[in-house]
Protein backbone atom coordinates (compact mmCIF):
# COMPACT_ATOMS: atom_id res chain seq x y z
CA UNK A 1 0.00 0.00 0.00
CA UNK A 2 0.78 3.61 -0.39
CA UNK A 3 0.45 6.97 0.71
CA UNK A 4 -0.05 10.25 -1.95
CA UNK A 5 -0.59 13.33 -0.27
CA UNK A 6 -1.81 15.93 -2.52
CA UNK A 7 -1.90 19.60 -2.27
CA UNK A 8 -2.29 22.48 -5.14
CA UNK A 9 0.85 23.99 -4.04
CA UNK A 10 2.96 20.84 -4.65
CA UNK A 11 3.59 17.85 -6.40
CA UNK A 12 2.05 14.69 -4.76
CA UNK A 13 4.43 12.53 -2.30
CA UNK A 14 4.08 9.24 -1.89
CA UNK A 15 5.23 7.14 0.51
CA UNK A 16 5.70 3.19 1.49
CA UNK A 17 2.72 2.33 4.01
CA UNK A 18 5.20 2.02 7.04
CA UNK A 19 6.61 5.70 6.38
CA UNK A 20 3.35 7.15 5.63
CA UNK A 21 1.93 5.57 8.76
CA UNK A 22 4.41 6.56 10.84
CA UNK A 23 4.05 10.27 9.26
CA UNK A 24 0.71 10.40 10.22
CA UNK A 25 0.78 8.81 13.34
CA UNK A 26 3.36 11.11 14.20
CA UNK A 27 0.87 13.95 13.35
CA UNK A 28 -2.14 12.76 15.28
CA UNK A 29 -3.92 11.72 12.18
CA UNK A 30 -5.77 8.48 11.33
CA UNK A 31 -3.95 6.62 9.03
CA UNK A 32 -6.37 4.24 8.18
CA UNK A 33 -8.61 6.27 6.16
CA UNK A 34 -8.59 9.74 3.72
CA UNK A 35 -7.19 12.74 5.65
CA UNK A 36 -7.03 16.36 5.50
CA UNK A 37 -4.22 19.21 7.07
CA UNK A 38 -6.09 21.84 7.32
CA UNK A 39 -3.87 25.52 6.42
CA UNK A 40 -3.98 26.59 10.04
CA UNK A 41 -2.64 22.84 11.49
CA UNK A 42 0.52 23.23 8.98
CA UNK A 43 2.35 24.78 11.29
CA UNK A 44 1.96 22.38 14.10
CA UNK A 45 2.41 19.35 11.63
CA UNK A 46 5.91 20.61 10.41
CA UNK A 47 7.05 21.33 14.01
CA UNK A 48 5.90 17.52 15.20
CA UNK A 49 7.84 16.31 12.04
CA UNK A 50 11.10 17.92 12.86
CA UNK A 51 10.51 16.89 16.60
CA UNK A 52 10.41 13.37 15.66
CA UNK A 53 13.42 13.35 13.76
CA UNK A 54 15.08 14.92 16.56
CA UNK A 55 13.90 12.27 18.67
CA UNK A 56 14.95 9.64 16.35
CA UNK A 57 18.50 11.42 15.81
CA UNK A 58 19.00 11.36 19.44
CA UNK A 59 18.06 7.83 20.27
CA UNK A 60 20.50 6.97 17.35
CA UNK A 61 23.24 8.75 18.89
CA UNK A 62 22.10 6.87 22.45
CA UNK A 63 22.57 3.62 20.84
CA UNK A 64 25.79 4.60 19.10
CA UNK A 65 27.07 6.09 22.50
CA UNK A 66 26.14 2.83 24.36
CA UNK A 67 27.65 0.33 21.85
CA UNK A 68 30.89 1.96 21.75
CA UNK A 69 30.77 1.84 25.38
CA UNK A 70 30.14 -1.42 25.50
CA UNK A 71 33.05 -2.32 22.82
CA UNK A 72 30.29 -3.58 20.24
CA UNK A 73 28.96 -2.60 17.19
CA UNK A 74 25.64 -1.76 16.21
CA UNK A 75 23.57 -4.75 14.15
CA UNK A 76 22.18 -2.38 11.67
CA UNK A 77 25.33 0.50 11.19
CA UNK A 78 23.10 4.11 11.00
CA UNK A 79 24.78 4.48 7.84
CA UNK A 80 22.56 1.73 6.15
CA UNK A 81 19.17 2.61 7.55
CA UNK A 82 17.09 5.45 5.90
CA UNK A 83 17.05 8.17 8.77
CA UNK A 84 13.31 9.80 9.26
CA UNK A 85 15.13 13.22 7.89
CA UNK A 86 15.49 11.67 4.69
CA UNK A 87 12.15 10.17 5.02
CA UNK A 88 9.63 13.00 5.46
CA UNK A 89 12.32 15.37 3.65
CA UNK A 90 9.72 16.49 0.62
CA UNK A 91 6.70 16.04 2.76
CA UNK A 92 8.13 18.86 5.30
CA UNK A 93 8.81 20.64 1.67
CA UNK A 94 5.27 19.89 0.64
CA UNK A 95 3.98 21.60 4.03
CA UNK A 96 6.09 24.96 3.53
CA UNK A 97 4.74 25.29 0.07
CA UNK A 98 0.78 24.72 1.08
CA UNK A 99 1.82 27.24 4.18
CA UNK A 100 3.04 29.59 2.26
CA UNK A 101 0.15 29.21 -0.68
CA UNK A 102 -2.62 28.65 2.48
CA UNK A 103 -4.04 25.39 0.82
CA UNK A 104 -4.99 22.29 2.47
CA UNK A 105 -2.54 18.84 2.28
CA UNK A 106 -5.04 15.81 1.92
CA UNK A 107 -4.75 11.78 1.55
CA UNK A 108 -6.76 8.73 0.42
CA UNK A 109 -9.18 11.26 -1.34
Amino acid sequence: MLYRFKSKAAGDVVMLASTGRRVLEILGKDPNGPGIILPQQIPAAIEALRAAVEQEEAQARRERQEAQARGEELAEPPEERVPLRTRVAPFIEMLQHCQREQCEVVWGV
